[in-house]
């Protein structure tokens, strides 16, 4: 059955880097996932969890091509923690996540990771757990520091706030002329989120202070996110600081890994 569902759906594990693919392949394959509410991309995520390419022993990265997921790929590269993903892809109209993650998390979103038997949703959480569980120390301010109510801060502040106005411009956008009246409003709360975060980097390298933490990685998605807007253009801290984020090495490996990335680009 395995052999059968690797041929129908492009299911695919690669050694020696513990990728797992729930890649929909072709026409044939997306119809299916437009099937899904009669169990066929329920079917082909409990197949991805009985691959046994899979290591139960690694964290798994349920990994949405263009979205928040790259960012836990490039924090476990940062921590140095051997992992391995399954990828799901967009579907190439709506852009929505396909039905097989709702077997993995009743939201059927990413990013979520799957570690000894656990399973966890939300960026911040998994950056949070991740960061304590596998981090042994690294990437986390000390406690009782001000880097570390700094750090609490921007963690929750990425998707808390700063993120609400770019998707609701971006969904807006959509709209044309019906969209409106909206805009005044939600353009003045993304200049309102990108002024301060600009301000913030005025005596500062990293959001947390001098030294490259976890919420660091959190807040690079937020700038991307504007970035692909073309919101970025008059913020040169902020540009600064994304070219910085995305030049090191450990983000560049993620890329390897997660595949083609264009979010911001």
């Amino acid at each position: 059955m395995g052999a059968a569902l690797d041929a129908v759906y492009g299911l695919k594990a690669h050694a020696p880097t513990q990728t797992v693919s729930l890649r929909c392949a072709g026409g044939a394959a997306n119809a299916g996932c437009g099937r899904a509410r009669r169990g066929y991309c329920g079917m082909l995520a409990r197949a991805a969890r009985l691959v046994r390419h899979g290591r139960p022993d690694l964290i798994t990265v349920h990994h949405l091509n263009n979205s928040r997921s790259q960012r836990i790929l490039w924090l476990l590269e940062e921590l140095g923690v051997d992992y391995q993903i399954a990828f799901y892809e967009r579907d190439a109209l709506t852009r929505l996540a396909p039905a097989a993650l709702k077997a993995v998390h009743p939201l059927g979103k990413s990013p979520v990771i799957t570690d000894d038997g656990r399973t966890i949703a939300e960026s911040g959480a998994i950056i949070e757990y991740l960061a304590s569980r596998h981090g042994g120390g690294r990437l986390t301010p000390a406690p009782g520091s001000q880097a570390a109510l700094d750090y609490l801060h921007w963690m929750h502040f990425a998707e808390g706030s700063a993120m609400l106005p770019l998707m609701l411009a971006l969904y807006t956008s959509r709209l044309g002329e019906a969209a409106a009246p909206l805009a005044p409003r939600i353009m003045s709360e993304v200049a309102n989120h990108l002024d301060y975060m600009e301000g913030a980097l005025s005596d500062r390298p990293y959001f947390a202070g001098n030294d490259f933490t976890a919420c660091d990685v959190q807040m690079t998605f937020v700038l991307e996110a504007a970035a692909a807007g073309g919101r970025l253009a008059t913020y040169p801290r902020l540009t600064e600081y994304l070219d910085r984020m995305q030049a090191r090495p450990a983000y560049q490996r993620a890329l390897d890994r997660g595949g083609p990335y264009t979010l911001g680009r």
